[in-house]
């Protein structure tokens, strides 16, 4: 699996085998159905149905696994319940224009963890990408000279982007002021010991969620999502067609794109009936 993909199931492994087993051995041969429905029926409720559909792709994986390893007899990934996911139920929560200019002009860019700071949110504000393609971001995915560079996405493909010249001076000034000396090949570093890339996307979800609140930005959400959503909010204002939003953003399916009509309201005024007034 992806390192990232590792990061996100490994919590949800460990806090069921807790569960189950306590402080005790832990023997997967003794697992049953029972343990896993069981377990998915007390987490769920508590969690946001997106995390809840993360934990039982994580629990079908672990228990495949340990099915193929032969540690488990039977294939209890079948008994994990399915966590409903109905397309597209709600607008997206996109941060506005205005409260991302606010956020970026609060960034302290004079040391040297706000000029990091500075870079990731211009990434994530000015060109939509997941926390985790910021995350894992790499110093050779950068071509300083065609002013692009490139992401893996969750997907496993390579995604090339243009460098906008304010990203990529931003960049510049962390790597060349800011970055703690390192071996390491990604672009953003950890500012405490141990110096290192950040373990996981949730690193990026943290910086975003401080800086909102520092700058006392009271937005519909703090995770980073909310700059995905208000780049192709702002874009399809512009007039941009789907087609293009879905480029940008990486999309592989156009059907991933279409939530944004949701929010061009413009639009769909356009389509409504004139109300003549009176009794029906």
């Amino acid at each position: 699996m992806a390192e990232a993909t590792i990061v996100n199931y490994v919590p949800f492994i460990s806090h069921f085998l807790e569960e189950r087993f306590g402080d005790g051995p832990v023997t997967l041969s003794g697992l049953s159905a029972c343990d896993v429905v069981s377990f998915v029926a007390r987490q769920a409720p508590q969690l946001h149905r997106k995390r809840a559909k993360l934990m039982t792709s994580a629990l079908r994986s672990f228990l495949k696994y340990a099915h193929y390893r032969g540690e488990v007899l039977l294939d209890l990934a079948a008994a994990v319940p399915v966590v409903p996911n109905w397309s597209m139920p709600s607008i997206p929560r996109a941060i506005s224009p205005d409260q991302a200019k606010q956020l970026l002009d609060s960034i302290d860019q004079y040391s040297a963890v706000g000029r990091r700071d500075y870079a990731i949110l211009l990434l994530l504000a000015r060109l939509g990408l997941r926390s985790s393609e910021v995350a894992f971001l790499e110093l050779d995915a950068i071509d300083w000279n065609a002013g692009t560079f490139n992401v893996r996405t969750k997907s496993g493909l390579r995604n090339e982007f243009p460098l906008p010249f304010a990203v990529g001076k931003a960049i510049a000034a962390y790597l060349r002021n800011g970055r703690p000396m390192s071996a390491c090949r990604r672009v953003f570093l950890r500012a405490k010991a141990p110096i290192c890339g950040f373990r996981g996307a949730s690193a990026v979800g943290s910086i975003v969620r401080h800086a909102l609140k520092r700058a006392g930005i009271k937005a519909a959400t703090y995770g980073t999502h909310q700059f995905r959503h208000g780049l192709a909010t702002e874009m399809l204002r512009q007039g941009a067609s789907l087609s293009e939003i879905g480029d940008v953003l990486g999309h592989r399916h156009p059907q991933t794109t279409m939530i944004y009509t949701k929010v061009d309201l413009e639009a769909l005024r356009t389509l409504a009936l004139p109300w003549l007034g009176g009794v029906l």
